[in-house]
């Protein structure tokens, strides 16, 4: 079996982000991906947030705190200003939802079954197939969202320990792990050493 791969290619990547917005528009796939790429959340933890976690008084809070479905721990999330605005403008169509209107309280609610989530698989085939239709190759998959998390946070200079903590790992051998380092970028580090030094 494949590893999930993070998105390393920035154009790609932003094609990615902008598919069920500018593509094929799906507000819930866009809010879902937006927020995936940048929470560093597990796909079972997104799916499993209430409109309640996400939005007091109708405003979108500034964090999020939730209790990890599969370590059990609880971790603070800020929502930055990109999720933000995307959960602002994914409200105004939640709330016209049969769905939310029936009282179903996750915040991208299952269109076929009352009171539970929108299903990992209808997850998975939304990504992949938006991965797809822009051109990216290789195991793209839900948890390829929390990859490109950590692989550009990594790659824009971020200290490691501290995408280790934020993705609650045990260990910075695993987030090793996760950001999926490749000959390119180590490449890149042999090719740009001392550069800002040189005149």
């Amino acid at each position: 079996m494949s590893t999930t791969e993070p998105i390393r290619d920035k154009q790609k990547l932003q094609n990615f982000k902008n598919y069920y917005q500018n593509n094929k528009p799906n507000m819930r796939n866009y809010a879902i991906i937006i927020v995936g790429l940048n929470t560093a959340l597990r796909i079972s933890d997104i799916l499993n947030l209430t409109y309640d976690d996400v939005y007091q008084n109708n405003n979108v809070q500034e964090h999020i705190t939730i209790k990890e479905r599969k370590t059990g721990k609880e971790n603070r999330v800020l929502l930055n200003h990109e999720v933000r605005l995307v959960l602002i403008k994914y409200r105004q169509e939640l709330i016209k939802t049969e769905m939310y209107q029936n009282g179903n309280p996750y915040l991208f609610p299952s269109p076929r079954k009352a009171d539970s989530p929108l299903s990992r698989f209808q997850a998975y085939r939304m990504i992949t197939d938006a991965a797809e239709a822009v051109g990216i190759e290789g195991h793209i998959s839900c948890h390829s969202l929390r990859k490109t998390f950590g692989y550009h946070a990594w790659k824009q200079g971020n200290d490691p320990i501290v995408i280790m903590v934020i993705f609650n790992h045990s260990s910075l051998a695993i987030t090793k792990r996760y950001l999926c380092i490749e000959q390119d970028d180590k490449d890149d580090v042999y090719r740009n050493i001392y550069q800002s030094a040189v005149a």
